[in-house]
């Protein structure tokens, strides 16, 4: 066959027959889990997809859009990549138990696990705590593998049983026994971070060091090379406590200053869920957006607003506990599918090919 032949549309006959087995288990799942959500008590909500601020992690890359008003003067807006800001801004509101499947949209990110659009699971529990998420992580992994009959979550040759009690590890633990590095002695009690530090602790280990590496351009490289392809094999883990400085939108933990809580849920070295205690001070939320923006000016000579109807609501908003999985990618997993596209009714055209 010619290597440079292009592969058949989705839309082929053929090429959907052998993808309709992953799509009929797509549906399953989705409807297992609005039972799971309903049985909980939780109320299904739908949030818009145009927002002011597409969110402000400084690695994440929205697509860019105006709206014309009325009399034709020219606004921005952004498609969001989680519905997280509305979801709070809903629990500030006063709703006390919320899910949501969304449509959520991210540039620069295509790949067998990645997909310009695809669809995100929120929810969130007022009042309670994120290990309570953690035990919602469990059934509905144990949910999805039960309903399309599999029993196992699967990927690249590698498995994980979700009915096995999951492994719960610090981050701080999985540097140290994964990479051999002390990852907390570059973290300061207030949270800030010695780059030097760990760079010298990567270089004793014998990992690559660039001279305009950040701190946290050093803690994803360890976590991207040495600790996420170790997560998840034979059963799910549960990455947690984050350093602060990577603590997005979470508070901070009551136990150890120097982390958050945030968690991370893995299965077959695939992350399919980011979990927080979540935060409701709006004056350490604003620090925290400005130094992320700062970063993404840094490094790619953007940024982007912040949605100052987000701040103000957090004054509102009660202890919370919030999560986004990645639905496509449990889907993926459940059925066995080797890419993402595959569990996915009508991919994004691609571009550049």
């Amino acid at each position: 066959m010619n290597s440079s032949a292009k592969a058949s549309p989705w839309w082929t006959p053929s090429v959907h027959a052998d993808r309709r087995p992953f799509l009929i288990g797509r549906n399953a799942i989705q409807a297992a889990l609005r039972g799971f959500f309903a049985r909980e008590d939780f109320i299904e909500v739908d949030t818009a997809v145009l927002q002011v601020s597409p969110g402000n992690e400084a690695h994440l890359h929205a697509f860019a859009t105006e709206a014309l008003t009325t009399d034709g003067q020219k606004a921005p807006f952004y498609l969001h990549t989680s519905p997280e800001f509305a979801c709070k801004k809903l629990l500030a509101a006063g709703e006390e138990r919320i899910s949501c499947f969304a449509h959520v949209y991210r540039n620069r990110e295509r790949g067998p696990l990645h997909h310009p659009e695809f669809t995100m699971l929120e929810w969130y529990r007022a009042g309670e705590s994120y290990e309570s998420l953690m035990m919602d992580c469990v059934r509905i992994l144990a949910l999805a593998t039960e309903t399309v009959k599999t029993g196992k979550l699967a990927y690249r040759g590698a498995e994980s049983d979700p009915f096995a009690g999951p492994e719960r590890i610090s981050v701080a633990e999985a540097f140290e026994r994964h990479a051999g590095i002390d990852l907390l002695a570059s973290v300061a009690a207030d949270g800030s971070t010695d780059r030097d530090h760990l760079a010298a602790e990567m270089k004793r280990v014998g990992m690559r060091v660039a001279d305009d590496d950040g701190w946290a351009d050093l803690f994803s490289r360890v976590l991207v090379e040495k600790i996420e392809p170790r997560l998840g094999f034979g059963r799910i883990t549960i990455l947690d406590e984050y350093p602060i400085s990577e603590a997005a939108l979470a508070r901070r933990s009551a136990r150890d200053s120097r982390v958050a809580e945030r968690f991370e849920l893995y299965a077959c070295g695939v992350e399919l869920a980011n979990g927080f205690g979540e935060l409701t001070n709006a004056a350490e939320q604003r620090r925290r957006f400005e130094i992320e923006m700062s970063e993404k000016a840094r490094v790619y000579g953007e940024t982007y607003p912040i949605d100052e109807d987000f701040l103000a609501a957090l004054s509102l908003m009660p202890e919370a506990s919030g999560i986004a999985l990645g639905f496509d990618r449990l889907v993926m997993l459940a059925t066995g599918a080797s890419r993402i596209d595959q569990v996915l009714w009508a991919p994004v055209a691609e571009v550049g090919r």
